[in-house]
């Protein structure tokens, strides 16, 4: 595939949001408490007509391709002090670009992938102590050594090299964690991984599509990492800290537990709390905030219906005492907000959207934005506000913002898409 560097300015304005798109912001914004108040014990819906006014609505801005030519990346992260950007395709390839001349060097070293249905080569984080640690970490679906000729049999791999820049290559290459056991399906592999604040690296792991939907659901069962949070040092290890680690029937990795399939991971830099949001079965799409040891409900609550259906999967988180609920979800019914890639915004250039929570979204094609108040012993209350890139048909996979400039960058997901960056107008 020929790629072509672009510095394409596509001069716009932010789209109010139409009658069409509306319907996906009616949300339920769940009480509670927890570091960023993610304990939902009952609260009401809500929809974007009784929210309160926001400037954010109003900022103008523009939209550049930075680089072309990718298939279906996945992931990115800047290099800190380099100004570089990292960029992952499912097939299993790696990429630095250069941001101001939207130069592409592939990088060697990457892992062999299993690159079937939702498995390949999938996000990618920085040692947050880089570049004196240029440990790069990359997050992908790999099949086991003895599996059939298919391929099938795979799961969700951890995997860390040390960057030169120069060549560009990884070095040293290896597997830290996997995230057993092995399924034979290529769908559900969560795959976001983010650094916290206290240094350790927090890994999602889907459910692999297990659709036993009772109690012995794999994301119930605390003897396997599927369906979970995983809580890592650098090196790979659990945790010592970890909430389970002294329970011998426990995988000692897991951090919480619950979860279906876990697309977008981002810390909230007001708080230090790790936020995600995960696909549900039929809508039932969540916005969390991951508490230690907390458990997320799937399948034994959801606000999702059966596909295909109007029957509900489970009764709602409300109805329990024992799980976590969303801070915000898509009941079925609303269309559902299929996320994947998130992030919170901390840059200069759009002082209006400081705070806020940008999540991509793949079915709906348009990048979420959310405003977050509360913090603390506080309920965070979650808004959806107008869509950005509404009118681009993007399928939205994966953000990142700028170190430098505060520009927002935007990962689309296709077989020869864009990555793009949003900027003041």
């Amino acid at each position: 595939m020929t790629r072509r560097s672009a510095h394409i300015a596509d001069r716009r304005s932010v789209l109010r949001a139409t009658g069409g798109l509306a319907v996906l912001s009616t949300a339920g914004c769940l009480g509670g408490g927890g570091a960023d108040g993610a304990n939902g014990d009952g609260g009401t819906g809500s929809d974007g007509d009784d929210a309160p006014p926001d400037d954010g609505d109003d900022v103008e801005y523009a939209v550049e391709r930075v680089a072309e030519g990718f298939e279906n990346p996945w992931g990115l992260a800047f290099l800190p002090g380099d100004g570089r950007l990292l960029v992952t395709e499912r097939p299993g390839r790696l990429s630095l670009v250069d941001p101001g001349s939207g130069a592409i060097e592939s990088i060697a070293g990457a892992p062999d992938v299993f690159a079937e249905g939702q498995g390949g080569l999938l996000d990618v984080t920085v040692h947050p102590d880089y570049p004196d640690d240029r440990r790069v970490y990359l997050t992908y679906s790999a099949a086991a050594e003895d599996s059939p000729a298919d391929g099938s049999g795979a799961t969700t791999h951890v995997g860390a090299g040390r960057l030169d820049t120069d060549a560009p290559a990884l070095s040293g290459f290896e597997a830290i964690r996997v995230a057993e056991p092995f399924r034979d399906t290529d769908l559900h592999f969560g795959s976001r991984a983010t650094f916290g604040p206290d240094g350790a690296l927090f890994v999602t792991v889907g459910d692999r599509r297990d659709t036993d939907f009772d109690a012995e659901h794999v994301s119930q069962d605390l003897s396997n990492e599927l369906g979970s949070t995983l809580r890592l040092t650098p090196d790979g290890d659990a945790h010592p800290d970890n909430p389970f680690v002294d329970e011998p029937d426990a995988a000692d990795a897991i951090y919480s537990y619950g979860h279906r399939n876990p697309q977008a991971m981002a810390v909230r830099s007001e708080t230090g709390a790790v936020w995600q949001c995960e696909h549900g079965e039929r809508d039932g799409d969540e916005i969390n905030v991951i508490e230690r040891g907390g458990n997320y409900g799937w399948p034994i609550t959801s606000e999702a219906c059966r596909y295909g259906t109007d029957e509900r999967v489970a009764p709602s988180h409300r109805e329990r005492g024992d799980v976590i609920a969303p801070v915000h979800y898509w009941p079925c019914g609303s269309g559902g907000f299929p996320p994947s890639g998130a992030v919170f915004y901390d840059g200069g250039a759009f002082p209006a959207w400081r705070g806020d929570l940008f999540a991509g979204t793949l079915a709906a094609r348009y990048l979420g934005r959310f405003t977050v108040e509360g913090a603390g012993a506080a309920a965070a209350t979650v808004t959806e506000r107008d869509p950005l890139l509404a009118d681009r048909g993007w399928r939205v996979r994966a953000l990142a913002v700028e170190p430098s400039t505060g520009h927002l960058y935007v990962a689309v997901d296709d077989a020869d898409a864009p990555v793009a960056r949003i900027v003041p107008d």
